[in-house]
């Protein structure tokens, strides 16, 4: 008598791994995605509180200084400890006092109602396109 495994054995093994595999592959692929938009919803809370805290401590008053809030100027003030990927700031003049700040996500990458979903609801766009959260700053000094 042969030691060893059938052909037919064999095959059954591969049609049952191969089956796990479908299952399992898009719960995966689910995961990801929903690890990338709860990073990207993380993202956007971050970046608006560290605008927040510079817009207050700092209080700019000059035009540039106003308007030449970026993310660099954040990690450099060390209100942002790293520069997230695909994210910008800007800020532009308002009226009275309030000027208002936009926040944009560039990557496409991500599904926009997962990013809400996250607990950032004010995020506009959608999925395929640049997320943008806006909102205001009061000059109050």
């Amino acid at each position: 008598m042969r030691k060893g495994f059938t052909l037919v054995e064999l095959l059954i093994v591969l049609a049952v791994i191969a089956a796990l595999m479908a299952v399992a592959t898009p719960l995966a692929l689910n995961a990801v995605k929903n690890a990338k938009a709860s990073q990207v919803a993380q993202n956007f809370r971050n970046i608006k509180t560290a605008v927040e805290n510079y817009w207050n401590t700092e209080k700019p008053t000059a035009a540039a200084s106003i308007t030449g809030i970026s993310i660099g100027t954040l990690v450099s003030s060390k209100y942002l400890s790293a520069t997230p990927t695909n994210f910008s700031v800007a800020v532009t003049t308002g009226t009275g006092g309030v000027y208002n700040c936009t926040i944009t996500y560039s990557g496409k990458d991500v599904d926009a109602d997962k990013v809400r979903s996250n607990g950032m609801g004010e995020v506009q766009g959608n999925t395929g396109a640049d997320l943008t959260l806006t909102f205001n700053l009061q000059k109050w000094w």
